[in-house]
């Protein structure tokens, strides 16, 4: 068979895919909830189970994904289908790209919302909002902030548009220049960020909380947790990283590349951790995770410390960037489809999706005010109504079942000769180990992450 080309473009080496999968990669979660897990669950024992998990999970499964797109060089639906037709096997494999690349569309919808707060916090440290706060003042400043539904609607504008104006500028001038300007100024933040706290902070009880190893506070649900957490953080199961793939030139090995996408986004979620518990031990605070620990916590801690209203600044800026290039990958594939299936221009197709993303992250915004309401999922009280309806049918449901189909289809469906001619640089006993994983092992590991993202275990 022919090399099938992308209609969209390629990136213009392995180091720009490698810049815009880590960005695609590091997300909100990297700084507010894996350094916590970690803390929680032994420490360094949770992160080597971690790193065991991203090898038998993560990695494997984002190799499957860039594979299967560089083969078909298209949308998640259009490379699905072809190559199952191509490899005798149903097209109604399009349906686990429909499902993705929906899933990708919900969550862009309320990432928006999440990333709109950090844009309004930027803002608010600039300020000097939170010189000298109290706990029960940052408290107010954000519950304030996210039950004012026209506030959060102006943030939320401003940061779909960001996301448009890259998207619709193409695959070179949109998504590449992004990454070649947003990644580097991202590691840079997260090194100044560490630096003040090691000077400023309770370096060492941090490095304590995240590395000391403790095997007996890693329970079998903490394993769980690892696992769910290696495969959440590299963007995966919605078509994402297999839009990236498409993009990808056929020179460049697929292994190396995940494997370094792999660990680059952990490096960043640990030095994340050491900057953000550093601050946090220093004040005498409560270690935390999620919006809590970054949204109140954190800023009473700037608030009390030396420059402390500058480098906050720089730690919202920095999760600013960390869900900007997050965002550009979800609506990428819907993006791609517009373009192949409708003809249309880039520009309105990046539109289009976009004011589909933003319409129905309104839905997000009222949850928190006037459309909220709560409910039990999995034996956890959820508060937020429908944004944490979406939330769940996303994060629980779609992405856990499409990791293991983009598994099972690069594992049972694909041929084995057209996989390994796309991990060309891969071969012997390499080859032979991943297929083995990704045939048999993350199967199974995905399945466990399915019934433990739905409450079952």
């Amino acid at each position: 068979m022919s090399k099938r080309i992308s209609i969209h473009g390629q990136w213009s080496s392995r180091l720009m895919f490698i810049l815009a999968a880590t960005g695609a990669a590091i997300g909100l979660g990297n700084i507010w909830k894996f350094p916590y897990m970690a803390g929680e669950n032994g420490g360094g024992a949770f992160v080597l189970v971690y790193l065991l998990c991203l090898a038998l999970i993560g990695i494997p499964i984002m190799m499957a994904e860039v594979l299967i797109g560089r083969r078909g060089r298209q949308s998640p639906v259009n490379t699905l289908h072809s190559l199952s037709v191509e490899a005798g096997a149903s097209g109604s494999w399009r349906l686990v790209g429909w499902a993705g690349m929906l899933a990708g569309l919900v969550i862009l919808s309320y990432y928006s919302v999440i990333a709109g707060w950090t844009l309004a916090y930027l803002m608010r440290m600039l300020s000097g909002t939170f010189v000298r706060v109290t706990a029960e003042g940052s408290g107010s400043i954000f519950a304030q902030l996210v039950t004012d539904p026209e506030r959060l609607l102006a943030w939320h504008t401003i940061f779909m548009v960001m996301t448009i104006k890259v998207v619709s500028r193409g695959v070179t001038n949109g998504l590449e220049k992004a990454a070649k300007i947003l990644m580097p100024m991202l590691f840079f933040l997260v090194l100044v960020l560490v630096a003040y706290a090691a000077r400023n902070g309770d370096f060492a009880q941090a490095f304590n909380y995240l590395f000391y190893t403790d095997f007996s506070k890693l329970t079998p649900a903490g394993v769980l947790t690892a696992m769910g957490h290696a495969f959440f953080t590299l963007s995966l199961g919605m078509g994402a990283m297999l839009v990236y793939g498409s993009y990808l030139p056929s020179g460049v090995s697929i292994a190396q590349t995940s494997i370094l996408v792999g660990l680059l986004d952990t490096l960043v979620a640990l030095l994340g951790g050491l900057a953000t518990f550093s601050i946090v031990f220093a004040n005498g605070l409560a270690a935390g995770e999620g919006p809590g620990l970054i949204f109140q916590t954190l800023p009473i801690a700037f608030g009390q410390m030396p420059g402390g209203m500058f480098f906050g600044a720089l730690f919202f800026l920095l999760l600013v960037f960390a869900a900007w290039t997050s965002a550009i990958v979800l609506i990428e594939p819907l993006v791609a489809w517009l373009i192949e299936n409708r003809e249309m221009e880039r520009i309105r197709a990046a539109i289009w999706t976009g004011m589909v993303a933003w319409l129905l992250g309104i839905v997000t915004i009222l949850s928190f005010s006037h459309w909220s309401f709560s409910f039990h999922f999995g034996g956890v009280l959820k508060r937020h109504g429908l944004f944490d309806v979406l939330d769940i049918v996303t994060s629980s449901i779609i992405l856990p079942l499409g990791g293991l189909c983009m598994a099972l289809f690069a594992g049972w469906v694909m041929a084995r000769d057209s996989v390994v001619d796309e991990l060309g640089g891969l071969a012997g006993v390499g080859f032979k180990l991943w297929y083995f994983i990704i045939r048999f092992i993350t199967p199974a590991a995905m399945l466990l992450i399915f019934l433990r993202a739905i409450g079952v275990l």
